[in-house]
């Protein structure tokens, strides 16, 4: 039912996976002036916001830990004092891409059948998992233009 939202949040990601291939740590590290976070921040901030978003409001457990989500949720920022390793980045970006597999599959299972309904803070009020899917990815594509704010930002 969902697929063309699958489609949209896979081809979104690759999106922003090609637009961070070739920067180097230090760049995808750094917060330019005029901006408050990084890629580093903007690229975990994705993989924790879907997680809430589409599996946590379903009822279901995350992929990721609980330590990640209070690290990239809503509200946070990056430490300048504390940079993402290449370790944690590369982390990151396979959750990033596998984690939309695994979201399809998880569909594909019947795990979504609950929704506790949520509004944003955009004032979207999101009831089942169709409406989640669709917020995440508007999200998501909003999270890719900041992405290549902050790379024009660091080059």
């Amino acid at each position: 039912m969902y697929e063309k939202q699958f489609d949209i949040l896979k081809n979104t990601r690759s999106l922003v996976v090609s637009a961070i291939d070739g920067l180097s740590l230090d760049q995808i590290n750094k917060i330019p002036e005029g901006f408050n976070n990084n890629i580093a921040w903007n690229l975990a901030h994705l993989v924790v916001s879907q997680q809430i978003l589409c599996y946590r409001l379903s009822g279901l457990e995350c992929n990721v830990s609980e330590e990640v989500i209070n690290g990239y949720r809503k509200g946070t920022a990056p430490s300048p004092e504390k940079p993402v390793t290449e370790e944690e980045l590369l982390y990151f970006r396979e959750l990033f891409l596998n984690n939309a597999d695994k979201f399809r599959e998880d569909y594909r299972k019947g795990l979504f059948t609950e929704y506790n309904t949520y509004t944003t803070s955009m004032n979207v009020t999101l009831t089942d998992i169709g409406s989640a899917m669709a917020y995440n990815n508007m999200h998501e594509g909003l999270h890719l233009g900041y992405i290549l704010a902050l790379k024009r930002a660091i080059k």
